[in-house]
């Protein structure tokens, strides 16, 4: 008697392979632009590994995720949000050379990568609604994606505006860890248009600091009143879902 062979359905092997090529391009993209930018610096040994290294570790923590996901499947969307992982990564080495002095803390080509990587957040969310791929998989992706974004970026503005301003891209990563400790802090919020704006105004009021010909000055100011918002969002979801009679 002939012995079956259990085969894998001909969609699945394919999905697989294509969230096999995609964090392989996550991890390439990021790994290529920082090697060239600092083979075009010149820095010492230990801070071009490092640039290299830091480089890294948000899209490769990102592609083994993707590599976990079941069923293996990358949507479109997720590709806008992968994109933005891919240049989370290349400002990563940036941030590291403008840190030892290898780089200057605002250069256009600098703000420009991060301008990009704040248009395609603006994309995915879009794509997904239009394609109808939204899932809780890509909410997840695109929410851990911006919250490493942005506390790249606040470490990147800090030689600028000064290092408080690390508090906007530490708050969401303070609230989650809050959130262990009080359940209360787990619960589902509704919808508001305010703390989506405030979202919005993270990215903005950080690349507009980055922007050269932008004074000192006015770049902390701006910076300071998208902190300032952030703290009243915050502030109040943490009202809200205290103020609910049982944790959900």
């Amino acid at each position: 008697m002939r012995a079956r062979v259990a085969t894998e359905p001909a969609g699945r092997r394919t999905g697989r392979t294509d969230v096999r090529l995609t964090a392989a391009v996550v991890v390439a993209v990021p790994l290529i632009a920082v090697v060239a930018w600092v083979a075009a610096v010149a820095p010492p040994a230990p801070v071009a590994v490092a640039a290299v290294v830091v480089a890294l570790i948000v899209p490769v923590v990102t592609a083994i995720a993707l590599l976990r996901r079941r069923p293996p499947v990358v949507s479109p969307a997720d590709r806008f949000t992968l994109g933005r992982v891919a240049l989370t990564g290349v400002v990563s080495g940036a941030t590291v050379l403008v840190l030892a002095g290898e780089l200057a803390p605002r250069t256009w080509l600098v703000a420009a990568v991060v301008g990009l990587a704040l248009a395609l957040d603006a994309v995915d969310g879009y794509v997904a609604r239009r394609t109808g791929t939204a899932s809780a998989a890509g909410a997840r992706l695109d929410m851990d994606s911006d919250a490493a974004l942005l506390m790249v970026l606040s470490v990147l503005v800090a030689p600028t505006v000064g290092w408080w301003v690390l508090a906007i891209g530490a708050l969401r990563y303070v609230f989650v860890a809050a959130s262990w400790i009080r359940p209360r802090l787990r619960g589902e919020l509704a919808f508001s248009q305010f703390r989506r704006v405030v979202a919005a105004l993270q990215g903005i009021g950080l690349v507009f600091a980055l922007i050269p010909i932008v004074p000192v000055p006015l770049a902390i100011a701006v910076v300071a009143v998208v902190l300032a918002l952030l703290l009243v969002s915050f502030g109040r979801d943490i009202v809200t879902l205290e103020r609910r009679t049982e944790p959900l």
